[in-house]
């Protein structure tokens, strides 16, 4: 297992200066491999066995995803966010955007339709999930969550079902983890992307109570992504759970761990409320910096 956390570790950093340098003028695969302190054989060889994908392949995800966004939210023209995506020409540019999206970046600026924008998932935090399962090693002091009520008005839920996920990862294992990009690339979004836990009265035969989604705002006409449905949900007030801020991978499921503790042992009727799972499904936020989940209340 060490000669295996050292190949982690590897990648981890890797991961982290990427997602550090990446934009900067300056940035070139030369000076990863460097940083690192192997050869670009064995980073490759290390990165494409843990990622899934190699650097390049990586890097030119995350470069064209952030090129989709100034793509609706400026009037950049699609040849300078070619060239800034470091594409010679508008053609290689969209043919790259259509075989990552299936859609044309003229077709996405004009309709917005929702696309699976990539997100860096650290392979150290996947890594102590599957520690804490096998080994149980995650035991560590629980640390305070913060409680906040929120109110919310009227409004839709635009979410994914699942078949048979009963958290988290195996959502992601059933569904993939392109949910999130994919819901996190509607701007009109109230909230990041989070995993629903569904009410009764939302549970459709054949389909577990697990399901992926985001709100919008009542009003929200735009495209809904396929295979998804969208509802009115209720004016209710959702009271949010959240963790202490965290900076390292290994402190994440602490974090979680202390989130979900304080929602087991806190009594709202202490306080003149009721949990109404009836009204509105429960929101796992999960976070980079902190994890956050919600229950609706009265």
């Amino acid at each position: 297992m060490n000669t295996e956390w050292n190949k982690i570790e590897i990648v981890q950093k890797m991961q982290d200066y990427i997602k550090e340098n990446v934009f900067k003028e300056d940035f070139a695969l030369s000076k990863l491999y460097s940083y690192i302190g192997y050869s670009n054989r064995h980073c490759d060889r290390m990165f494409k066995e843990l990622i899934g994908k190699t650097i390049n392949e990586y890097i030119r995800l995350i470069i064209i995803s952030e090129s989709s966004k100034k793509l609706i939210n400026t009037n950049t023209k699609i040849l300078d966010l070619a060239i800034d995506s470091n594409f010679e020409t508008h053609e290689g540019y969209a043919r790259a955007f259509y075989n990552i999206f299936g859609i044309t970046p003229n077709e996405y600026r004009r309709t917005k339709k929702p696309i699976p924008l990539f997100i860096q998932y650290s392979i150290k935090s996947n890594y102590f999930h599957l520690l804490e399962k096998e080994n149980d090693i995650m035991k560590k002091e629980t640390n305070l969550c913060m409680i906040t009520k929120v109110e919310r008005q009227k409004r839709k839920l635009i979410f994914l079902r699942s078949r048979k996920a009963t958290d988290y990862f195996s959502y992601c294992e059933e569904m993939s983890c392109q949910w999130e990009g994919l819901f996190n690339s509607i701007s009109e979004k109230l909230e990041t992307a989070a995993i629903l836990e569904l009410p009764k009265k939302l549970l459709k035969e054949g389909f577990s109570n697990i399901a992926s989604g985001i709100e919008v705002p009542l009003d929200y006409n735009g495209a809904i992504p396929e295979n998804c449905e969208i509802i009115e949900l209720e004016e209710c007030n959702m009271l949010f759970f959240e963790s202490e801020p965290f900076e390292k991978e290994e402190d994440f499921f602490p974090a979680c761990e202390s989130v979900f503790k304080a929602v087991e042992k806190y009594d709202p009727t202490k306080y003149g409320m009721k949990y109404t799972d009836d009204i509105a499904p429960r929101f796992n936020f999960g976070g980079e910096t902190s994890v956050r989940y919600a229950i609706p209340v009265k």
